[in-house]
């Protein structure tokens, strides 16, 4: 699994999803979709019903989770988007330039497009959108890391943005085309954040009427929407009156809306339900695997035990993760051997490193000095016994994920290695690992191509984005690391920038700093009754501009 497959292909492979992946607001041109048979429907409400934890913002710029990032894709958008072949595009910017020592970005601004607001898109709304996310008092994490850069900017023109760079980087129209980064109405912007966070304004073919909170956001058509690429979607404003996004945590739960027509559409679904839907004709998988980071179990270097490579060594051989992944995930997950998910073109792999080998991970504890064992089984070293703090979060950890947590801490057992799994809310979560009370973790991390490597294992990713959290939770502090990442986000050539990404994955993976365990998986359920699904942001989160409801 060295290279990723056709975007196409990737984001589709299942008989029951789609032929063709589409991308941000609409279809690339000519694109269609194998449900969307008849024509068209104008009216209508459709009901998303999420499993993820509810937003605490519907506003992506501050702090910046995927949650975020399903709702907002629906009211705001991105100056950049990918094509159904996973090419960049431009959406709301034209185009862009760098100069030769790339150290100044200029970006282009479409023109002819209005927040809902009324306030027109221009250089100055972008600039001002940059500004709201690097300045501190907004408690970015993703945003404020994707442009973290850039070092001034100047609206030269209504059509003309001018970046000042701190030093090269090749990933920036990368970041541009993520939710996280979207762009705001700057006239909204300058209300209170409570305000923001209530109901931010964009310029998506949907926008937020009313948000009640623990149950649903309302959205609402635009009735003055622009689609930016007129190729990329059908004339006019979106097909549906609405969007109902409800947020249902329980995943039986939300299959049985599902299965009752009282929802069109789940997110979070599970492998049991997945395997059972595709058997009805009524209704449909998506299967839509997100960019940046592999799903993957960091391990802890900054303290002990994992501050000991052979401890990290003997745990990977320790855990039977191919064993969890065949019995728990019905075939909608494929191991993986790579810190980056499948769908990006640069990920490497190394399956070699990661077999199931107790003898092998015996030898290396035995080798480390964790040669006794106490009453439990559990190996101990100067009377201390081998236990790991694995706080999980069961609002970012579906439940098949969570037993094969369960499995890996059975399997390590035998191994004499101690699990301690918490399962917290998010919040509780997050403040683990703020006070570093964790030596295993899964964190999710979503974000456009190969630069997502620097944000995880770079020593500067050690330092608290302004919303407190930080990125390198395996705490990787490797200056030859740090070179290597640097000169690939600034080389102009791709061969040498592929290269340098090369041997960044294989510095981490060879240091055993993290298990990989599949794609993120992002699987959505929706009724038959749904029409032309399937259109996706850069960051595989689904859009319904195009999509119908057959009543």
């Amino acid at each position: 699994m060295t290279l990723a497959r056709p975007l196409a292909t990737r984001l589709f492979p299942t008989a029951t999803a789609l032929v063709a992946a589409l991308v941000l607001a609409g279809c690339t041109p000519g694109t269609t979709t194998s449900d969307a048979s008849g024509s068209p429907v104008t009216g209508g409400t459709l009901v998303y019903a999420s499993g993820d934890a509810e937003p605490g913002c519907l506003d992506p710029h501050v702090g910046g989770n995927y949650p975020q990032a399903l709702v907002a894709s629906q009211y705001l958008e991105t100056l950049y988007t990918k094509d159904a072949g996973g090419k960049l595009i431009p959406w709301l910017a034209e185009g862009s330039s760098v100069s030769e020592d790339g150290l100044t970005r200029t970006v282009k601004i479409r023109s002819g497009i209005s927040f809902t607001d009324g306030t027109a898109l221009d250089a100055a709304a972008v600039k001002a959108n940059f500004e709201h996310l690097l300045v501190p008092k907004t408690a970015s994490s993703t945003g404020y890391l994707a442009l973290g850069k850039i070092d001034s900017m100047d609206a030269v023109d209504a059509s003309t943005l001018e970046l000042k760079l701190k030093s090269p980087d090749n990933s920036l129209l990368e970041s541009f085309s993520m939710p996280w980064v979207a762009i705001e109405s700057p006239k909204a912007l300058k209300r209170s954040q409570a305000e923001n966070c209530a109901a931010p304004v964009g310029t998506g073919p949907f926008k937020v009427e009313s948000w009640k909170k623990q149950d649903s956001v309302q959205l609402v058509r635009n009735t003055g929407y622009v689609l930016p690429d007129p190729s990329a979607g059908h004339a006019g404003t979106a097909y549906l009156d609405g969007i109902t996004w409800r947020f249902i945590p329980e995943a039986a739960t939300r299959y049985a809306a599902l299965q009752a027509g009282e929802v069109q559409i789940i997110d979070n679904a599970q492998p049991d339900t997945i395997a059972a839907a595709e058997k009805t004709s009524t209704i449909k998988h998506l299967d839509a695997p997100r960019p940046g980071a592999s799903n993957r179990i960091e391990l802890n270097s900054s303290k002990a035990p994992f501050n000991d490579v052979k401890v990290r060594e003997a745990f990977i051989h320790a855990v039977n993760i191919n064993a969890s992944v065949d019995s728990l995930f019905f075939g909608t997950a494929a191991r993986s051997y790579s810190p980056l998910s499948s769908v990006e073109p640069l990920a490497y792999s190394e399956d070699s490193l990661f077999g199931y080998d107790p003898a092998k991970a015996g030898e290396l504890l035995d080798a480390a000095g964790w040669n006794k064992r106490d009453s439990a089984g559990y190996r101990t070293k100067d009377g201390a016994r081998l236990s790991l703090t694995f706080p999980v979060s069961t609002s970012q950890s579906i439940p098949a994920e969570q037993s094969l947590f369960e499995q890996m801490q059975a399997t390590a057992k035998d191994s004499g290695i101690e699990i301690k799994i918490n399962l917290l809310d998010l919040s509780s979560w997050y403040g683990d690992l703020a006070k570093n009370n964790y030596n295993l973790v899964s964190a999710p991390y979503t974000k456009v191509g190969p630069s997502v490597l620097a944000i995880l294992f770079h020593s500067d990713s050690t330092i608290p984005a302004p919303s407190g959290y930080f990125a390198n939770l395996s705490q990787v502090k490797d200056p030859s690391l740090d070179a290597l990442l640097n000169t690939a986000g600034a080389t102009k050539d791709e061969a040498e920038r592929k290269d340098l990404y090369t041997q960044a994955q294989k510095k981490v993976l060879e240091g055993y700093y993290l298990l990989p365990l599949y794609n993120q998986q992002n699987h959505f359920l929706y009724s038959s009754t749904l029409k032309n699904v399937g259109a996706t942001t850069a960051v595989a989160t689904p859009t319904f501009f195009d999509t119908w409801l057959d009543h």
